[in-house]
Formats: structure tokens, sequence, C-alpha cells
């Protein structure tokens, strides 16, 4: 990870040799300017993936730098160097595009692990793009799947190398960690993305309702049948089925859908024409599959028919990696939904987002960094804003719960609208001002949560 090649731009000769023979010591292609004008000149004469640039130096200062590097190029990664290691100069730096900043005196140990990280983000920013813009020539998307790990690169990769067949795909995950994104991303990388693919949450319905579900029913087979149904295999003819939850079918079920994989067709309830139906079935589990065989509950047969393919989506615990890009695409997200000037995060907030085990996986974090923008007042999200104390979560109306995220991100907003708007004595400017939204976005969301205005 020592192929970063380094700008270091510091106005003090002897702090800047300090830095420069360290980090060439430690492997780094390494390059030198004495003060911000001569940075610009070396950044538009150069390539450099990042620049350790100090904050506080005479004449065009760090910030200034910053700013007219991004417009130089803003793919390179700044961090900035300050004596000044308030949050003040954290959010300043953040929002102009900083990717992260580091104190005076410089402990090494600490530069090494954030050049690590930001080494390690552009490997694997560079690799997620290699293997979207093959996606991308195919006509395919990730915008919803968000990775840069080896573990998800292999499992694209694998999706879009059984795309092609007729092969009945398992995949197993725990809840949480997008099975349903990996099914849609198979349907849309196969020759049946023309048709639709339809999704049955098997664990939503009864055994009567889902039986019906599926295979559709005949006028006056059962007690409020008035007329035919067509059932989700024939919708899904030429398309694709995706099966959530299929470990909670029961055994009844499981025969029908047995006799479909074997012979491609079924009847519907209460008729008796048989149908046939060329549909893929990809289904979905959190459930030990093997263990409810061994149990009984789950019939062996149809285990190994749905058991073709397998793909076990990792937990977020175990693609660190992943959550720092996950926390940059939320942030943005949310940002634009909510209307919120909410341009970075904390490194402090970053680091406990980091070290968090995530139960509840990708959705988990998806909540988390919805409410932190939402309740943000500074325009980066700081460790304030996240539920959190040690290594506990709480929930979002301060009840200490543990483990997944609960409450209403609405029922917090909707709070923090109210408190607002009494400290603003009912002056929406002032209300907007507070809450660091637009006057019209406070308008909307007054409308939304039926609050006086």
């Amino acid at each position: 990870m020592k192929n970063l090649h380094i700008l270091v731009v510091e106005d003090g000769q002897s702090q800047r040799e300090m830095l420069r023979d360290f980090l060439i010591k430690e492997g780094y292609a390494i390059a030198e300017a004495e003060n911000g004008e001569k940075a610009i000149q070396s950044a538009l004469k150069g390539h450099f993936d990042m620049i350790l640039l100090d904050y506080k130096m005479p004449g065009m200062d760090g910030m200034q730098v910053l700013k007219k590097v991004k417009m130089i190029n803003p793919e390179i990664d700044v961090v900035i160097i300050t004596a000044y290691g308030t949050i003040e100069t954290a959010v300043e730096a953040m929002k102009a595009g900083a990717i992260d900043y580091i104190t005076k005196p410089i402990d090494f140990e600490e530069l090494l692990i954030l050049l690590n990280r930001v080494s390690e983000r552009r490997v694997l920013l560079r690799e997620n793009e290699i293997l979207r813009q093959g996606l991308r020539e195919k006509g395919v998307t990730l915008d919803k799947i968000v990775y840069g790990s080896q573990k998800m690169n292999a499992l694209i990769s694998m999706a879009s190398r059984i795309a092609a067949s007729r092969a009945t795909v398992l995949i197993r995950g725990e809840s949480g960690t997008g099975k349903e994104l990996f099914a849609k991303l198979i349907h849309n990388l196969s020759p049946r993305s023309a048709r639709p693919i339809i999704t049955v949450n098997c664990s939503a319905l009864s055994e009567s309702l889902l039986e019906s579900e599926l295979f559709g029913h005949e006028k006056g087979s059962f007690t409020g049948a008035m007329a035919r149904r067509i059932g989700r295999f024939e919708e899904s003819d030429g398309g694709t089925l995706f099966l959530d939850e299929i470990g909670d079918i029961s055994v009844s079920v499981q025969v029908k859908l047995l006799r479909f994989l074997q012979e491609r067709e079924f009847q519907r309830v209460g008729g008796n024409q048989t149908i046939r139906s060329d549909v893929r079935i990809i289904s979905a589990t959190n459930r030990d599959l093997e263990a409810k065989v061994k149990e009984g509950t789950f019939r062996e047969d149809l285990f190994y028919r749905l058991n073709v393919v397998v793909m076990d989506i990792p937990p977020l615990r175990e693609r660190k990696e992943d959550v720092q890009l996950l926390i940059d695409h939320f942030l943005k997200r949310f940002a634009a939904e909510n209307g919120k000037d909410v341009t970075g995060i904390t490194r402090e907030a970053r680091d406990l987002l980091l070290k968090y085990d995530y139960p509840g996986n990708v959705r988990e974090l998806e909540n988390i960094m919805e409410r932190a923008v939402v309740i943000s007042r500074n325009h980066v999200v700081s460790i304030d804003d996240l539920p959190f104390t040690g290594d506990k979560i709480y929930a979002v109306d301060g009840g200490k719960k543990g483990g997944l995220l609960r409450g209403s991100i609405e029922k917090v907003e909707r709070a923090l609208i109210i408190e607002a708007m009494e400290k603003a004595g009912d002056h929406q400017t002032k209300a907007a001002e507070i809450l660091g939204i637009s006057e019209r976005m406070l308008r909307y969301k007054l409308k939304k949560y039926s609050l006086k205005h």
C-alpha cells in the first residue's frame, strides 16, 4: 500500500524535511512545496494521489490551497495538518473537500494509519470502478450496491457469471445485508431482464395466502375467492421470481414448490388445469436451512433443488472496508433528500462508525446515517449526532436498546422541528436557520407532519 504519490506542503523547513524523510523511509513517493503558491504550481504540473497540507501558512493559507487544488483535480485526497485541532477547523476543511486532518505535533504512527486508510480506499475505488465499467458495458448500473471490498467484488463477479444461466440461486445472509439487491442484479444481467422480477416475502403471508399468492386460485376455491386470481408464477413467466425468506414456508407449500422446480408446471389452488411457466427462481434466507433439514421442517430434496448456486453475503462486520464508502454514500443521499447542507463527517465520528459491529448490517448503518444527517446542526456529522456511547447503540428515542437502531426517523425530525419553532417563536426563517435547512424545506416538513404554519 506504499504506492501513493504525496505532496508535502509545509512552510516550516525542519517540519517539512522531517515529514519528507519519514515518508520516503516508509516507501512513499514524495514531493515538497514550502508555500501555497508552489503547491498550486506542483498540482498543475504533476500527478499526486494525496497532499499533506499545512493549515496555517503565510500568504496563501491551507484553506485557499485546498479549494484551488480541488478545482484543479477533485480526485486528489487532501489531509490538513493543523495545530488548531478544533471542530471549527475540521468543519471548514472537510466542507471544502479535505478527506481528514491531523494535528501538530504529528503522531507518526497515527499518520501511517491515516495514509494506509487513504491508500486502501483509493485501491478499492479503482477496483470498484473497473468492475462497474464492465457492468455498464452490459447496460447494468450498481447505484444501490455500494462496496469496495474483495468479498463483495467476488460476489458481483459471480453474479455476472451466473446471470446468463437458468440455474436456481440461493442467496444466504443475515438480515440487512442486501440479498434482494443481488437478486435484482442477477436478473438485470440476465437475458430475462426485459421481463419483470417479482418479489414475494414468504414470511409475511400465512400458508393459505402464500399458496394463493404463488400459484393463484380459481373462483370459489375457498371462502372469499370471488374471482380467478393469477399467481406470481404466471406473472413472472419469462422473468424471475425472487422468494425472500424461503426458510419460513410450510411443508405443504414446499411440496408444490418442489414439483414446480422438477416439472416446471403447477396448478392453481382449486383448479385442475396444469400450467407451465418459464421462470427462474432465486431464493433468499437468513435461516440455517441445513439445520432445518435435520430438524425435519424443511424438505431435503427441495433444499438441493434450491441450492444449485449459493451466494453467501457477508455481514458488514466482516467487510469493514465497505463501511467508509457506505458512510459517504448515505451522507450524500440523506443530505440531498432532507435539504441539509451536511457535507462531511468528523474523524472521531467516522472512527466510531468503523469500530461498530452492525448486527443489523447495511440497513442499520443506513438508519444511523439518516438519523445523524437529520439531527446534525453543523456542516459535518459529529460524534454527538450518533446514537452511540462506548460500544453501545441507543434507540432514537433515547432508550438503551443495544443492537438494531430502533425508533422512527420521522419522530426525531418532527420533535426537532417543534423545538426549533418554539425557540424561534414560530418564525419560520429563524427556525430554518436553527435547523440548518432552507425555509422552503421547512414549510414542506411542517406540512408533512401537520404542524401549524
